[in-house]
């Protein structure tokens, strides 16, 4: 838990072997002040040690926070752009539904007027036919009444 440089130190001297007495009494401010003065660094360290604990907790906690905000950012501008594409394609869609059916009229107009135009042909056709044949019959009635007023 501590290193060697960060050992508190008592502040009361350590007696040599030559100064220490074996008496009853103890002496004035010796191992009792010792003894408080290490509990009292140790408390202080705790508190310090504690502090710093707190302090990287609460840091460690706002980055997480931040790196937990940009992914979300991330995420919904991917998200928000398939939105705006998904928008536009469907609007292409409606667009492209709206020409397809225009064109759809109007090919039903170009097949109608198609077929009139071929119904007029056949028309045009027989009425041909029907003249070939009706100038043939005259041709015929012309060479029948001119044999008859010949004859």
């Amino acid at each position: 838990m501590y290193s060697q440089s960060s050992l508190p130190l008592a502040h009361g001297g350590v007696a040599s072997s030559s100064s220490f007495s074996f008496s009853s009494e103890p002496e004035p401010g010796g191992v009792e002040e010792a003894l408080l003065q290490l509990v009292q660094d140790h408390h202080q360290t705790s508190l310090r040690l504690r502090e710093v604990t707190e302090k990287a907790k609460k840091d460690a906690i706002k980055k997480a926070a931040r790196a937990a905000e940009l992914m979300v950012d991330a995420v919904n501008g991917g998200v928000q752009e398939s939105f705006v594409n998904e928008k536009r394609i469907e609007y292409e869609i409606r667009a492209l539904t709206a020409t397809i059916t225009r064109f759809t009229k109007q090919t039903d107009q170009w097949l109608s007027v198609t077929h009139s135009m071929n119904s007029a042909i056949k028309e045009f056709g027989d009425f041909e036919n029907w003249m070939k044949i009706m100038e043939f019959d005259c041709k015929n009635i012309t060479a029948a009444i001119h044999n008859i007023h010949q004859a």
